[in-house]
């Protein structure tokens, strides 16, 4: 035994007494990892009795679960012949385990007798199985715990706490993935209850949107809302107004979850790896008070803002919405802050500005970094469906955009990876022609006569005014529902989205 596994047994006094220079030294008291070698005899004979014993245990239980090493070999033994077809009892197993060595102390291949012998009933084997991956849940536990005090022992100059920290947590996350022996098929009435019931709660509320509302009445109409595990892939060019878009839906969602007090709405989690929270934050008062954002950086603001900053706070204080601006994160330690967030105060959506600048686990650097996205969408998508939350993930689009006369853009447009098509089941695209527009001001071309001139600037005025103020989102995918572009209000100046009132008014959204 060496000196870092001797660190995890408590020493005990002899007799009672206490340890002091020049007495005996106590004595390391050795614990048996847990484990429970009859609930392992019993399952083994009910299987070798009942080859339909092993249907209940089959699928999450594996050789390497058992902790005898002959009961591995035997549970394997048995698990290859019933795949194929084959009966496994003690009859057909004899000739490989004739001249077992780990099974001669037992009595040789008598010893899959003797547990089919001793077996008093095959309908337990379900909850042996259990046990038996439960204590072998708790034997990786000590493991994982052994390697955390030995690590944390040891001064590596290569590897901060911050890194041990978020490698356990990995580890842990593995394990409870791996571990879980839930799932398998449910009936088709217990779906059809919990349809009926998302459909019943949609006709309750006054909005009619079955998922988290983005604030937007035409954007709800189109997608219903953001539903629970679905990854929403929300991009555009520079200067389209993602960050600003996202932030607006994902503040909308907590807000109303505060006013409606749970009722609609839901707490969010917002990862911005590209600004810091401050500056979000000052984009999100800018919207609210209605001041400038740029005004509130230079300084220029007037006496009769800072009652607007004021109400505008106060609301703002109570919005369940809690930003981490940790940069160049990995998708494990974005899994296990929404997990813990969700734990500590509730979490029904979260957000991840922007998805390029996460890192994945398994791949370093640039080596290959389309298998780094694929990643990393995997990852948020499991995420979405393990919390049962709509993650909504910001990307950057190729500038294979800016080379077309349409600048509009199309799902062959996202950048580095075909898997976020694949993985989301929503995709949007920010788009503003008047971002366009105004680097496409006409000038006079030579030769170009005056009328044909101010034709052409006359018809860029018309277009310009038709699109001022105003952006697109564009649905270019949506696994349940219909594509197609939801027009917006968007004020520039406080970088803020709305609804947009052109040809109809449906009334107020609130």
């Amino acid at each position: 035994m060496d000196d870092k596994t001797t660190q995890l047994f408590e020493p005990r006094p002899l007799d009672g007494g206490l340890s002091r220079a020049g007495a005996a030294k106590p004595t390391a008291e050795y614990r048996t990892p847990p484990h429970n070698e009859e609930a392992e005899q019993a399952l083994l004979g009910a299987i070798l009795v009942n080859n339909k014993a092993y249907e209940k245990v089959g699928e999450f239980l594996r050789a390497e679960h058992f902790y005898d090493p002959a009961h591995q070999r035997i549970y394997s033994a048995i698990a290859k012949m019933v795949e194929r077809g084959q009966i496994a009892n003690p009859v057909t197993l004899k000739a490989y385990f004739d001249n077992d060595v780990e099974l001669a102390p037992d009595g040789g291949a008598s010893y899959l007798a003797q547990l089919a012998a001793n077996v008093v009933t095959v309908v337990n084997a379900g909850d042996y199985g259990k046990t038996i991956h439960d204590l072998f849940l708790r034997r990786q536990l000590i493991e994982v715990g052994t390697d955390m005090v030995n690590e944390a022992y040891q001064h590596d100059l290569d590897i901060d706490a911050m890194d041990q920290i978020e490698t356990a947590e990995k580890q842990l996350f593995d394990l409870a993935s791996t571990g879980d022996v839930r799932g398998g098929f449910i009936a088709f009435s217990e779906s059809l209850k919990a349809a009926i019931a998302t459909a019943e709660t949609a006709f309750r509320r006054s909005s009619h949107v079955t998922g988290v509302t983005t604030g937007l009445r035409d954007m709800d109409r189109k997608l219903g809302g953001l539903h629970p595990s679905d990854l929403i892939i929300l991009a555009g060019r520079p200067s389209m107004g993602k960050t600003a878009l996202a932030t607006n839906i994902a503040f909308n969602a907590a807000k109303a979850h505060m006013r409606s007090n749970g009722g609609e709405g839901a707490p969010v989690g917002f990862f911005s790896l590209e600004m810091s929270a401050e500056q979000l934050a000052t984009r999100i008062l800018a919207g609210e008070a209605e001041v400038s954002g740029d005004k509130i950086r230079r300084g220029e603001i007037k006496d009769s803002d800072f009652p607007k900053f004021v109400a505008a706070s106060q609301e703002l204080s109570r919005v369940p919405f809690f930003v981490d601006d940790t940069p160049a994160l990995t998708i494990a330690a974005v899994r296990t802050r929404c997990r813990r967030l969700k734990r500590t105060h509730g979490l029904g959506m979260v957000v991840v500005d922007y998805l390029q600048l996460l890192r994945g686990g398994s791949t370093k650097g640039n080596e290959n970094r389309v298998q780094e996205i694929s990643e990393i969408t995997r990852g948020l998508k499991a995420i979405a469906k393990e919390l049962e939350v709509p993650v909504l993930a910001l990307s950057q689009l190729s500038r294979a955009v800016e080379m077309r006369e349409d600048k509009r853009p199309q799902l062959a447009d996202l950048r580095e990876s075909g898997s976020i098509e694949q993985d989301a089941d929503v995709v949007m695209f920010v788009y503003r022609e008047q971002y366009y527009l105004e680097r496409a001001e006409p000038a006079r071309r030579p030769e170009e006569t005056e009328d044909k001139y101010n034709d052409r600037y006359a018809n860029w005025q018309k277009r310009y005014a038709e699109v001022h103020n105003t952006a697109e989102a564009i649905i270019a995918k949506q696994r349940h529902g219909p594509i197609g572009s939801v027009r917006m209000f968007f004020d520039g100046q406080f970088t803020k989205f709305g609804d947009l009132d052109t040809t109809h008014d449906f009334g107020p959204t609130e």
